[in-house]
Protein backbone atom coordinates (compact mmCIF):
# COMPACT_ATOMS: atom_id res chain seq x y z
CA UNK A 1 0.00 0.00 0.00
CA UNK A 2 2.80 2.42 0.86
CA UNK A 3 4.33 1.88 -2.60
CA UNK A 4 0.98 2.63 -4.21
CA UNK A 5 0.60 5.78 -2.11
CA UNK A 6 4.06 6.95 -3.08
CA UNK A 7 3.31 6.41 -6.75
CA UNK A 8 0.06 8.33 -6.32
CA UNK A 9 1.94 11.10 -4.51
CA UNK A 10 4.42 11.45 -7.38
CA UNK A 11 1.59 11.63 -9.91
CA UNK A 12 -0.37 14.10 -7.80
CA UNK A 13 2.68 16.34 -7.40
CA UNK A 14 3.35 16.41 -11.13
CA UNK A 15 -0.32 17.20 -11.80
CA UNK A 16 -0.89 19.70 -8.98
CA UNK A 17 -2.23 23.22 -9.51
CA UNK A 18 -1.01 24.74 -6.24
CA UNK A 19 -3.71 27.26 -5.47
CA UNK A 20 -4.22 30.43 -3.46
CA UNK A 21 -7.55 32.15 -4.05
CA UNK A 22 -8.26 33.82 -0.74
CA UNK A 23 -9.95 37.20 -0.85
CA UNK A 24 -7.21 38.68 1.31
CA UNK A 25 -4.24 37.30 -0.66
CA UNK A 26 -1.25 39.64 -0.76
CA UNK A 27 1.92 39.82 -2.84
CA UNK A 28 3.74 38.20 0.06
CA UNK A 29 1.31 35.27 0.00
CA UNK A 30 1.93 34.75 -3.71
CA UNK A 31 5.70 34.96 -3.25
CA UNK A 32 5.45 32.20 -0.64
CA UNK A 33 3.19 30.15 -2.92
CA UNK A 34 5.69 30.34 -5.78
CA UNK A 35 8.51 29.23 -3.49
CA UNK A 36 6.36 26.37 -2.24
CA UNK A 37 5.68 25.24 -5.82
CA UNK A 38 9.34 24.31 -6.31
CA UNK A 39 9.67 21.39 -3.94
CA UNK A 40 12.59 19.14 -3.07
CA UNK A 41 10.63 16.31 -4.70
CA UNK A 42 10.03 18.19 -7.94
CA UNK A 43 7.86 21.03 -9.24
CA UNK A 44 4.10 21.26 -9.35
CA UNK A 45 2.34 21.58 -12.71
CA UNK A 46 1.06 25.11 -12.11
CA UNK A 47 0.18 27.73 -9.57
CA UNK A 48 -3.36 29.13 -9.66
CA UNK A 49 -3.97 32.70 -8.48
CA UNK A 50 -6.19 35.73 -8.94
CA UNK A 51 -5.59 37.60 -12.24
CA UNK A 52 -3.98 40.53 -10.40
CA UNK A 53 -1.11 38.26 -9.29
CA UNK A 54 -0.31 36.67 -12.65
CA UNK A 55 2.61 38.94 -13.57
CA UNK A 56 4.20 38.45 -10.15
CA UNK A 57 3.83 34.67 -10.29
CA UNK A 58 5.15 34.46 -13.85
CA UNK A 59 8.25 36.46 -12.92
CA UNK A 60 8.90 34.29 -9.87
CA UNK A 61 8.60 30.89 -11.52
CA UNK A 62 10.53 28.93 -14.15
CA UNK A 63 8.72 28.45 -17.45
CA UNK A 64 8.25 24.76 -16.63
CA UNK A 65 5.67 25.73 -13.98
CA UNK A 66 2.56 27.18 -15.57
CA UNK A 67 0.71 30.19 -14.20
CA UNK A 68 -3.07 29.76 -14.11
CA UNK A 69 -5.63 32.33 -13.02
CA UNK A 70 -9.38 32.36 -12.56
CA UNK A 71 -12.07 34.08 -14.62
CA UNK A 72 -15.72 34.68 -13.84
CA UNK A 73 -14.80 33.41 -10.39
CA UNK A 74 -16.26 32.26 -8.11
CA UNK A 75 -19.85 33.25 -8.84
CA UNK A 76 -20.14 31.96 -12.39
CA UNK A 77 -22.53 34.68 -13.56
CA UNK A 78 -23.77 34.81 -17.13
CA UNK A 79 -21.60 37.89 -17.69
CA UNK A 80 -19.46 37.38 -20.74
CA UNK A 81 -17.93 40.87 -20.63
CA UNK A 82 -16.62 40.30 -17.10
CA UNK A 83 -15.23 36.90 -18.13
CA UNK A 84 -13.56 38.32 -21.23
CA UNK A 85 -12.02 41.13 -19.17
CA UNK A 86 -10.57 38.54 -16.79
CA UNK A 87 -9.20 36.51 -19.71
CA UNK A 88 -7.61 39.60 -21.25
CA UNK A 89 -5.98 40.54 -17.95
CA UNK A 90 -4.58 37.03 -17.53
CA UNK A 91 -3.23 36.87 -21.08
CA UNK A 92 -1.68 40.33 -21.02
CA UNK A 93 0.09 39.59 -17.73
CA UNK A 94 1.76 36.49 -19.18
CA UNK A 95 -0.51 33.76 -17.84
CA UNK A 96 -0.51 30.32 -19.37
CA UNK A 97 -3.89 28.95 -18.27
CA UNK A 98 -7.41 30.19 -17.55
CA UNK A 99 -9.78 28.48 -15.09
CA UNK A 100 -13.21 29.90 -15.97
CA UNK A 101 -16.47 29.23 -14.15
CA UNK A 102 -19.24 28.04 -16.46
CA UNK A 103 -22.49 29.96 -15.76
CA UNK A 104 -23.94 27.02 -13.90
CA UNK A 105 -26.96 28.83 -12.46
CA UNK A 106 -27.96 29.87 -15.96
CA UNK A 107 -27.61 26.24 -17.06
CA UNK A 108 -29.83 25.11 -14.18
CA UNK A 109 -32.37 27.73 -15.30
CA UNK A 110 -32.45 26.21 -18.79
CA UNK A 111 -30.40 28.87 -20.59
CA UNK A 112 -28.41 26.29 -22.52
CA UNK A 113 -27.96 28.37 -25.66
CA UNK A 114 -26.73 31.37 -23.71
CA UNK A 115 -24.26 29.22 -21.77
CA UNK A 116 -22.97 27.68 -24.99
CA UNK A 117 -22.48 31.13 -26.50
CA UNK A 118 -20.69 32.32 -23.36
CA UNK A 119 -18.30 29.37 -23.52
CA UNK A 120 -17.64 29.86 -27.22
CA UNK A 121 -16.68 33.50 -26.70
CA UNK A 122 -14.41 32.68 -23.76
CA UNK A 123 -12.69 29.92 -25.73
CA UNK A 124 -12.11 32.23 -28.71
CA UNK A 125 -10.71 34.99 -26.51
CA UNK A 126 -8.48 32.70 -24.44
CA UNK A 127 -6.59 30.98 -27.26
CA UNK A 128 -3.80 29.89 -27.22
CA UNK A 129 -3.93 29.61 -23.42
CA UNK A 130 -5.02 26.35 -21.80
CA UNK A 131 -8.70 26.59 -20.81
CA UNK A 132 -10.10 24.75 -17.81
CA UNK A 133 -13.87 25.02 -17.39
CA UNK A 134 -15.22 24.80 -13.83
CA UNK A 135 -18.72 23.34 -13.95
CA UNK A 136 -19.37 23.56 -10.17
CA UNK A 137 -20.57 19.96 -10.11
CA UNK A 138 -21.73 20.09 -6.50
CA UNK A 139 -24.28 22.77 -7.34
CA UNK A 140 -25.67 21.18 -10.50
CA UNK A 141 -27.73 18.70 -8.55
CA UNK A 142 -27.84 15.69 -10.87
CA UNK A 143 -25.65 13.45 -12.98
CA UNK A 144 -27.60 14.53 -16.07
CA UNK A 145 -26.76 18.18 -15.46
CA UNK A 146 -23.12 17.40 -14.73
CA UNK A 147 -22.98 15.48 -18.00
CA UNK A 148 -24.66 18.34 -19.85
CA UNK A 149 -22.22 20.91 -18.44
CA UNK A 150 -19.27 18.69 -19.35
CA UNK A 151 -20.54 18.31 -22.91
CA UNK A 152 -21.02 22.07 -23.27
CA UNK A 153 -17.49 22.73 -22.03
CA UNK A 154 -15.96 20.16 -24.36
CA UNK A 155 -18.02 21.33 -27.34
CA UNK A 156 -16.67 24.84 -26.80
CA UNK A 157 -13.11 23.55 -26.90
CA UNK A 158 -12.18 23.26 -23.23
CA UNK A 159 -8.82 21.63 -22.58
CA UNK A 160 -9.95 20.48 -19.12
CA UNK A 161 -13.27 20.12 -17.36
CA UNK A 162 -12.94 20.90 -13.65
CA UNK A 163 -15.25 19.88 -10.83
CA UNK A 164 -15.56 22.99 -8.71
CA UNK A 165 -14.33 26.33 -7.44
CA UNK A 166 -13.75 25.04 -3.93
CA UNK A 167 -15.97 27.87 -2.71
CA UNK A 168 -19.21 25.89 -2.38
CA UNK A 169 -20.32 23.28 0.13
CA UNK A 170 -19.77 20.30 -2.18
CA UNK A 171 -16.49 20.10 -4.05
CA UNK A 172 -15.08 17.18 -6.02
CA UNK A 173 -16.79 13.81 -5.55
CA UNK A 174 -16.10 10.40 -7.08
CA UNK A 175 -19.63 10.35 -8.51
CA UNK A 176 -19.20 13.67 -10.30
CA UNK A 177 -15.79 12.58 -11.54
CA UNK A 178 -17.24 9.37 -12.96
CA UNK A 179 -19.89 11.30 -14.90
CA UNK A 180 -17.39 13.85 -16.21
CA UNK A 181 -14.87 11.20 -17.22
CA UNK A 182 -17.56 9.22 -19.01
CA UNK A 183 -18.40 12.30 -21.10
CA UNK A 184 -14.74 13.06 -21.78
CA UNK A 185 -14.22 9.51 -23.02
CA UNK A 186 -17.42 9.59 -25.09
CA UNK A 187 -16.35 12.86 -26.73
CA UNK A 188 -13.49 11.13 -28.50
CA UNK A 189 -11.28 14.14 -27.73
CA UNK A 190 -7.95 12.47 -27.07
CA UNK A 191 -6.41 15.60 -25.53
CA UNK A 192 -9.26 16.61 -23.19
CA UNK A 193 -8.47 16.41 -19.49
CA UNK A 194 -10.05 16.28 -16.04
CA UNK A 195 -9.33 18.43 -12.99
CA UNK A 196 -10.48 17.52 -9.48
CA UNK A 197 -10.80 20.54 -7.23
CA UNK A 198 -12.55 21.20 -3.95
CA UNK A 199 -11.82 19.06 -0.90
CA UNK A 200 -8.90 17.05 -2.30
CA UNK A 201 -6.66 17.17 0.76
CA UNK A 202 -4.79 13.85 0.99
CA UNK A 203 -2.80 11.58 -1.28
CA UNK A 204 -5.43 8.92 -0.61
CA UNK A 205 -8.07 11.32 -1.98
CA UNK A 206 -5.91 11.96 -5.05
CA UNK A 207 -5.23 8.24 -5.52
CA UNK A 208 -8.94 7.58 -5.90
CA UNK A 209 -9.25 10.12 -8.71
CA UNK A 210 -6.06 8.87 -10.34
CA UNK A 211 -7.58 5.37 -10.43
CA UNK A 212 -10.79 6.74 -11.95
CA UNK A 213 -8.90 8.62 -14.65
CA UNK A 214 -6.79 5.59 -15.49
CA UNK A 215 -9.87 3.37 -15.72
CA UNK A 216 -11.74 5.82 -17.97
CA UNK A 217 -9.00 7.34 -20.09
CA UNK A 218 -6.06 4.97 -19.75
CA UNK A 219 -2.66 5.18 -18.08
CA UNK A 220 -1.48 7.58 -20.80
CA UNK A 221 -3.78 10.24 -19.29
CA UNK A 222 -1.93 10.27 -15.96
CA UNK A 223 0.10 13.36 -16.77
CA UNK A 224 -0.36 17.14 -16.36
CA UNK A 225 -1.59 17.48 -19.94
CA UNK A 226 -4.76 15.54 -19.03
CA UNK A 227 -5.00 15.38 -15.23
CA UNK A 228 -4.83 18.14 -12.65
CA UNK A 229 -5.63 18.58 -8.99
CA UNK A 230 -6.56 22.01 -7.70
CA UNK A 231 -5.62 22.33 -4.04
CA UNK A 232 -3.85 24.40 -1.44
CA UNK A 233 -3.30 21.79 1.25
CA UNK A 234 -2.64 18.64 -0.75
CA UNK A 235 1.06 19.41 -1.20
CA UNK A 236 1.70 18.98 2.53
CA UNK A 237 0.39 15.42 2.44
CA UNK A 238 2.24 14.65 -0.81
CA UNK A 239 5.49 15.64 0.87
CA UNK A 240 4.63 13.59 3.95
CA UNK A 241 4.09 10.48 1.85
CA UNK A 242 7.23 11.00 -0.24
CA UNK A 243 9.42 11.55 2.82
CA UNK A 244 7.92 8.67 4.79
CA UNK A 245 6.30 10.89 7.40
CA UNK A 246 2.80 10.35 8.74
CA UNK A 247 0.20 11.27 6.14
CA UNK A 248 -3.50 12.03 6.15
CA UNK A 249 -4.20 8.87 4.15
CA UNK A 250 -6.38 7.33 6.82
CA UNK A 251 -8.54 10.45 6.82
CA UNK A 252 -9.33 10.29 3.13
CA UNK A 253 -12.63 11.87 2.15
CA UNK A 254 -12.62 10.01 -1.16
Amino acid sequence: MITDLRAAARTALACLDLTSLNDADTAADIAALCQRAQTANGPVAAVCVWPRFVAQARAALPSSIKVAAVANFPGGALDVQRALADVAEIAQAGGDEVDVVLPYRALIAGQTTEVAEFMSEVRFASRPLTLKVIIESGELGSADRIAQATRLALAAGADFVKTSTGKTQIGATPAAAATMLKEIKASGLSAAGFKASGGVRSVADAAGYIAQVEAALGAAALNPQRLRFGASGLLTDIESVLTGAESAATNSAY
